[in-house]
């Protein structure tokens, strides 16, 4: 069987979600964030309704209103610190969330960007090869495969202090 290094055959793997997840989870925090702006942006069509709809976002809203509050420069370092787990407030709202409020965060969080009132990506930012790949390979699978990826990227940030 050939391997390109341009992407990542969906097929190649007896649980493609579980392979993606883990590649996923092994990359730089940036790349992380990366990949989630980048699907919520190019997949949004079909990934995002399906997360508010899920979700109580009610119990997450302080954390929501918080970021408002935040300069972009506080903005950015409380994502790497949810992507990193840091032991910090805004980590620990985060960690006792349920995993479908995550997600959903997560997509609030990406409307926000687009509407300038959280940091947006650079313009001259790019995405790490294995982050491409990854984000390639995330498009190719099935919606409910896309959604468990996204689910399951999300579910171990932040910081829950009863874990």
């Amino acid at each position: 069987m050939a391997y390109t290094t341009n992407a990542i055959s969906t097929t190649q793997f007896a649980n493609p979600v579980a392979d993606i997840t883990s590649r996923l989870k092994s990359l730089s925090a940036t790349d992380q964030l990366a990949l989630l702006w980048f699907a919520y942006t190019q997949m949004g069509k079909s990934i995002t309704p399906a997360a508010p709809g899920a979700a109580r976002l009610q119990f997450a809203e302080g954390l929501i209103n918080g970021f408002k509050e935040m300069s972009y420069d506080e903005q950015m370092q409380a994502m790497r610190d949810l992507a990193n787990k840091v032991d910090s407030p805004v980590s620990r709202a985060y960690g006792i969330l349920g995993t479908n409020t995550k997600l959903a965060f997560w997509y609030v969080l990406a409307e926000m960007m687009v509407e300038g009132t959280v940091i947006p990506v650079p313009t001259y930012y790019r995405m790490s090869e294995p982050a491409l790949r990854l984000l390639d390979a995330i498009g190719r699978l099935e919606f409910g495969q896309q959604i468990t990826v996204l689910r399951n990227a999300v579910a171990d940030m932040g910081f829950d202090p009863l874990a």
